[in-house]
């Protein structure tokens, strides 16, 4: 019964992902039908739709599809290490480190290479830094490491707003967009795409152990899980892909928190449907949300993040309702 469950959810996820690929491929301000779409992919059709399919639109799409994965991966990472339903990508201020770090490179006008270099370092600071502050002269609880993360997420979004309140007005517009998501230049698939890989196939492996250590630390160290070691590499696991995916795209909020819980919702709590699960979920999340973003207002682009949220809370109140209601009938 699990296994066709499971299957059944796997196939459906699937499903979705290569229409939602296939709808943003053909889509655009130059919209081509799906056979037009097909025949590029495997190299046929006019050299301009090869171009404008393969050079253009795939990147991106691969982009936002790995980038959707990563945020996905990372919220699950993020509950089982903190054991917290609202745990989030975000919650230890890796955004708000980022953001702070790539605001003050805009505002000296610096290359978007500078740009993404300095928003992988203000991520991965703000990091450390919370997990140094948390860890202080002992060993650092759930419940610490997720104060400060609150905490110091506030005072970056202090400094955020006062970049942007000292900021040029030439330079607000570029600013607000990578605060709220832009994949307008997101045309590196590979590094995203590859991370994405590495994690699932990690966790795969590691499903055991997430769903011990999800139980509780006493549980996983009378099994005789490493418990220590095992939460540093979640922790790092997590925060390295948070902070590549707000390197690449910018900050893109709700993805990481709610679609584990949708996912749960309808497989479980077994990692290793979880895990995967959310991926792919994530996945076709941010690729239809970045699909309207660029063709409801076209030619103008609407931010990514605010589609997620519209998309995703409807999506989210009527599992929950569906699964109150037959807990009820049960």
């Amino acid at each position: 019964m699990i296994v066709a469950r499971s299957g059944t959810l796997f196939a459906g996820l699937i499903a979705i992902a290569v229409i939602a690929l296939l709808v943003a491929l053909a889509s655009g301000s130059a919209n081509i039908t799906l056979v037009e779409t097909i025949d590029a992919i495997l190299g046929n059709g006019p050299d301009n739709t090869r171009s404008l399919v393969i050079d253009l639109r795939l990147p991106r799409a691969l982009t936002a599809f790995s980038v959707g994965g990563l945020l996905a991966v990372a919220g699950v990472l993020m509950q089982v290490l903190l054991r917290n339903p609202l745990a989030e990508p975000y919650i230890l201020g890796t955004s708000g480190g980022a953001a702070v770090a790539a605001l003050l490179a805009m505002m000296f006008g610096l290359g978007s290479l500078v740009i993404d270099l300095a928003a992988f370092g203000g991520a991965m600071a703000a990091t450390l830094l919370v997990f140094s502050i948390a860890h202080g002269t002992g060993s650092w609880t759930p419940a610490r490491l997720l104060l400060t993360g609150v905490v110091l997420a506030a005072g970056f979004s202090a400094a955020t707003t006062l970049l942007l309140a000292l900021s040029p007005d030439q330079n607000l517009r570029g600013m607000l967009f990578w605060l709220m998501g832009d994949l307008s230049f997101a045309f590196e698939p590979g590094r995203t795409l590859g991370l994405l890989g590495v994690l699932i196939i990690a966790g795969v492996l590691a499903a055991r152990h997430l769903n011990i250590l999800s139980r509780g630390e006493l549980q996983a160290a009378i099994v005789g899980m490493p418990v220590s070691g095992f939460r540093y590499l979640v922790f790092a696991a997590a925060s390295l892909a948070t902070a590549l995916s707000v390197t690449t795209v910018g900050v893109i909020g709700f993805v990481g928190l709610v679609v584990p819980h949708l996912v749960r919702l309808v497989s479980g709590s077994d990692h290793r449907i979880v895990l995967p699960a959310s991926a792919l979920a994530g996945g076709s999340l941010l690729l239809i949300a970045d699909t309207l973003a660029r063709t409801v207002m076209a030619p103008r682009q609407l931010p990514v993040g605010a589609l997620t949220a519209a998309i995703g809370v409807p999506l989210f109140l009527i599992l929950m309702s569906r699964s109150r209601g037959s807990r009820q009938l049960g």
